[in-house]
């Protein structure tokens, strides 16, 4: 039986695999049978037939093997890329996320049969008949019998003869300063579970380096297919002699031989040379896998930590706040500058210390990004549509909560832009366009915040369609409709149930997904914008946090208590006199600037008790297409606060979404402010002083 840290550590190379595999046949597609791009992905199928065969998933070694099969066709040239074989292979690919789900108890049942045969028949189709036994795939030579092995007792050798495949990784493992072996190991005659045993082996020596290639192949391993003994290839930075003695500190080993590999002469083929320099910039960007050292930390560790860092934060501001009474009563001698140089140290390792957590808690973009590509594909050739996916920023790094929301609002966004914005082929060409349309995806930082556009050169949106279409479905009068400015009328898209498709598809026109965007981008504090040009392509911009946990606040007062509003949704301050404050109907509006705006007392909403004097200070709020502005007391300024949850026992409180503690250990209340904003609608205030009027 394995672990469930050995099984995790599965899961995870058999994602990254499978990834690696959907982005080159991707390429493949696209550029054809590139040999670089045909070899990455016979490796990746190779490792993932060769892990799951050790770990008994039968199901996946048998898919992979034919994946194999295929990939060493199309090496050898017997074979061409089509449409048909990169189909089959997509379906392959959905299978082995299905088996992986079964794995993880997300999914059950899985047959693979029928992806099987239609693998088969794309071997089949280029007349190429059944392989070998050995599930290699060609790569390997077939396994020693039984009675070629030698007698128990005495040392077990095979003489192994090294196919081009695994010499050139051989060659590209001696750039980066690894040494090949070949170990052929014996095993007692006695042993009743070889096939643990084998396990074992190679458990041991991949702690040292990473086998390449096993005689019989890791299949029969497992099964304990094999007689006296069996030979792996080592790629290591050890001696041969510790490989040694790291084979017999496991029992039921009988002998163990350990030689280097010593490659072919001759010249290099181009594209084994290619792969040697490409080595060798590797090698000198980094020094050595020495130098790159992990260590798998569970996600709720890391979430623990990060608390632990926002209560640190809290004392951090109530120890400067408490500097700042010792100074202010007691001066300055040597005491308080002693405090003082402590206060400053103190805060300096606690910025430190929340910035790495921070980071640890970072994950790239990438792991969003690079499941994107293969839907586009997918919804480009159901529409019989050309799309050129550009892909830009994958190194850019989320908050692993953040990156858990965006995927959603993303693919949204792009099936819009596939099925609305990019016309087809035949009316590209029409309008002088090129046949195939540009849908860029980028991340960014921008200043503290990580922004995500995704622009097309499509068909764009008419507002004067937008609006016809708002009066059909009952969400603007044909008075409002005529009344309203062209930005109003292209944020409609946001409206609930708002949508300009003429017909329901299962990708489209469901009057769902615009709005979700907006929401699901709000909930985490971002922000979603866009711009349109018809004839030429839309572009929308997200902003995101780079963290939930830690944000920057505007300190307000309330009568005694403090209040924070995050500043994403604070778009300015203002000061008015009582005065300037006009009533339409039942509700408090001011003139800014020429436009209306809505305003809230702070004091209604929390049945607080206000000390308002002279001037009053009003927080303009904006969320979406509306914006609000919020009479408070007073302005203390901008503050890094830490968010706390009200707790299961307050539960959702109107008006909060949380708490935190201030530098004199008083708790200040988190306004939710879009929820307030979305209380209070712009548009409406202006429609009902413009009839007042």
């Amino acid at each position: 039986m394995f672990t469930g840290e050995e099984i995790a550590i599965y899961l995870e190379e058999l994602e990254e695999k499978i990834q690696a595999i959907n982005d080159n046949v991707l390429l493949l597609e696209r550029e054809g049978g590139s040999p670089e791009v045909i070899q990455e992905i016979f490796r990746a199928a190779h490792t993932i037939k060769g892990s799951s065969a050790v770990m008994g998933y039968e199901k996946i070694t048998s898919l992979t093997h034919e994946i194999e099969n295929l990939f060493d066709l199309l090496r050898q040239g017997k074979m061409e890329v089509s449409e048909n074989l990169v189909n089959v292979l997509f379906e392959a690919l959905d299978a082995l996320k299905l088996l992986k789900d079964e794995i993880t108890g997300a999914g059950g049942g899985v047959d693979v049969s029928a992806v099987i045969e239609k693998l088969r028949s794309c071997r089949a189709g280029c007349g190429a008949g059944e392989p070998d036994a050995a599930p290699a795939g060609g790569e390997l030579p077939p396994a020693p019998a039984a009675d070629e092995l030698p007698a128990g007792g005495s040392a077990y050798r095979f003489e192994l003869e090294l196919e081009e495949a695994v010499e050139e990784v051989v060659r590209e493992a001696e750039v980066r300063g690894f040494q090949a072996y070949q170990v052929d190991i014996g095993i007692d005659r006695g042993c009743q579970m070889k096939g643990v045993r084998a396990f074992l082996i190679f458990e041991t020596l991949q702690q040292a380096g990473e086998i390449i290639k096993s005689v019989p192949p890791a299949e029969d391993l497992q099964e304990g297919r094999y007689g006296e003994g069996f030979t792996v290839v080592l790629l290591t930075r050890e001696d041969a002699g510790q490989v040694r003695d790291l084979v017999f500190s496991i029992a039921e080993v009988s002998s163990v031989e350990v030689r280097p590999i010593k490659l072919r002469s001759g010249e290099q083929p181009a594209a084994r040379e290619a792969a040697g320099q490409q080595a060798r910039k590797e090698a000198n960007a980094s020094p050595g896998r020495e130098n790159i050292k992990t260590v798998r930390v569970d996600v709720q560790k890391l979430d623990n930590l990060m608390n632990l860092v926002g209560e640190l934060v809290i004392d951090r501001t109530r120890l400067d706040r408490f500097v700042e009474v010792f100074e202010s009563r007691y001066g300055s001698d040597d005491l308080v500058e002693n405090i003082v140089e402590i206060s400053n140290h103190l805060g300096q390792v606690t910025g430190d210390l929340q910035e790495e957590i921070m980071k640890a808690r970072m994950l790239p973009v990438a792991h969003v990004f690079n499941r994107l590509p293969r839907m586009v594909r997918d919804l480009a050739h159901k529409l019989g549509k050309e799309i050129d996916f550009i892909i830009e920023g994958r190194e850019t790094e989320l908050d692993r909560n953040v990156i858990e929301v965006i995927s959603d609002p993303l693919i949204h966004l792009l099936r819009n832009a596939v099925d609305h914005g990019i016309e087809p082929p035949e009316e590209r060409v029409r309008l002088g366009k090129p046949r195939a349309g540009r849908l860029l995806l980028k991340a960014a930082y921008v200043e503290s915040q990580i922004v995500i556009t995704l622009s097309d050169d499509g068909r764009g949106m008419d507002p004067e369609k937008i609006r016809q279409r708002a009066v059909e479905k009952g969400l603007l009068t044909p008075e409002q409709a005529a009344r309203a400015g062209e930005r109003e009328v292209l944020d409609l898209i946001f409206a609930p149930g708002f949508s300009t498709a003429s017909s329901v598809s299962d990708i489209s026109g469901r009057g769902v997904g615009m709005d979700i965007v907006r929401n699901q981008i709000e909930q985490i504090n971002g922000s979603v914008e866009f711009t349109t040009t018809p004839g030429r392509g839309t572009t929308f911009t997200i902003k995101l946090p780079l963290t939930l946990a830690i944000i920057r606040a505007l300190m307000v007062t309330l009568g005694d208590h403090v209040y924070a509003f995050p500043l994403t949704n604070v778009l300015e301050t203002l000061t008015f006199k009582p005065g300037e404050i006009q009533r339409v109907r039942h509700a408090e509006v001011v003139v800014v600037r020429g436009q209306v705006l809505p305003l809230v007392r702070l004091a209604h909403l929390f049945q607080e008790k206000s000390r308002e004097e002279g001037r009053l200070s009003v927080v303009v709020l904006g969320s979406g297409d509306k914006k609000v502005g919020v009479v408070v007391d007073r302005l203390i300024g901008e503050q890094e606060i830490v968010i706390k949850s009200l707790g299961g026992y307050l539960g959702q409180v109107p008006g909060l979404s949380g708490a935190t503690i201030l530098g004199d250990g008083k708790v200040a209340l988190i306004v939710d402010a879009r929820a307030i904003v979305k209380e209070t609608g712009v548009e409406d205030a202006a429609l009902e002083m413009s009839r007042a009027g």
